[in-house]
């Protein structure tokens, strides 16, 4: 019996240890959440989207899909470099081939993942000189991510006009 109990013990406290790594930092890891799960489906989106397609416009006044990529690639890269402590360029907006806008967007990923991996709870409201100004570190990638969502809406339009079902309904 002792034993069992025990057992018991030892595991509910391994439970309790990884219940609370998990919690360490519940805002920076709910925000990490979110950016994994909008870049997932931005990279999905733009391999999905044909190489004829990317010069496909809704309407004439308003951008290409490949545009819609670029600037993406764009404004992750100056929000996330400038996150890292340098204000870096993708200079994705001067490209047009899918090729050249997947590895853009790719790259403004790589530079937004270090972004995001530096955040924690204790540092989210470090104040950071950005693109527009004094920002907090939690405020400045919220605003990353909820740029790149509503990007991804919009293009998730020129997908099903299309025919193309959007990552974020597929297996619907």
């Amino acid at each position: 019996m002792n034993r069992y109990c025990l057992m018991i013990t030892a595991a509910a406290l391994g439970s309790f240890g990884a219940l609370q790594a998990q919690t360490a930092n519940p805002m920076s890891a709910e925000l990490k959440m979110a950016y994994n799960a909008i870049k997932n489906n931005l990279t999905k989106m733009a391999d999905k989207m044909p190489d004829e397609h990317y010069g496909f416009k809704a309407t004439p006044e308003i951008r290409t899909f490949g545009q819609l990529v670029a600037h993406v690639a764009d404004a992750q890269m100056r929000i996330c470099s400038a996150v890292n402590g340098q204000m870096k360029q993708a200079g994705a907006a001067s490209k047009t081939a899918k090729a050249d806008l997947v590895a853009a967007l790719k790259d403004s990923f790589a530079e937004c993942d270090a972004a995001y991996e530096s955040l924690s709870d204790a540092n989210a409201n470090e104040m950071l000189k950005g693109p527009r100004g004094q920002r907090s570190r939690l405020g400045t990638l919220a605003g990353n991510t909820t740029h790149s969502n509503e990007e991804y809406g919009y293009m998730a339009v020129y997908l099903r006009l299309k025919g193309i079902v959007p990552p974020s309904s597929e297996g619907r």
